[in-house]
């Protein structure tokens, strides 16, 4: 004997729901430990990050701070924010547009001395681009610049 119709539909929403329930535990499953919130150096200097949890920190790369370490493939820089500098350090070859006085992202993770240990560095991809929290600062800036006698 074949199951009633009713039955039968019943069945397939159920494994319709089964199955999709399964794809999203995979697809998080799948991108856990990849997730990267994105931080300033006022909020690890305020103590609002927890060490060893990825992040991507942006900021601006302070003037005079980008130094060889060692064997000439690491670097040791900082970025800044209207009120903070944070320590990164980053082994491997940094992008062309990569400047002091330039904005930046790196990605990696908070070590617990509070320096930032990136695993990645992106700079800004032209010259009409800067994050938002990064324009608003160059902005106050010019703004000072032009008010000061």
């Amino acid at each position: 004997m074949t199951a009633a119709p009713k039955t039968q539909r019943l069945l397939l929403v159920i494994l319709a729901i089964a199955a999709l329930a399964g794809a999203a535990l995979l697809a998080l499953w799948g991108l856990q430990g990849r997730a990267a919130y994105f931080v300033t150096p006022s909020e690890i200097a305020a103590g609002r990050v927890e060490p060893g949890v990825p992040l991507r920190l942006g900021g601006m790369v302070s003037a005079g701070s980008i130094a060889p370490v060692g064997d000439g493939n690491s670097f040791r820089f900082r970025l800044e924010d209207e009120t903070a500098t944070t320590t990164v350090r980053y082994r491997g070859i940094l992008p062309d547009l990569f400047v002091e006085g330039s904005g930046a992202v790196a990605e990696g993770r908070l070590l617990a001395n509070g320096e930032f240990a990136a695993d990645r560095i992106l700079a800004k991809h032209d010259e009409n681009y800067m994050p938002p929290e990064l324009a608003e600062r160059a902005e106050r800036a010019t703004a000072e610049t032009v008010a000061a006698p």
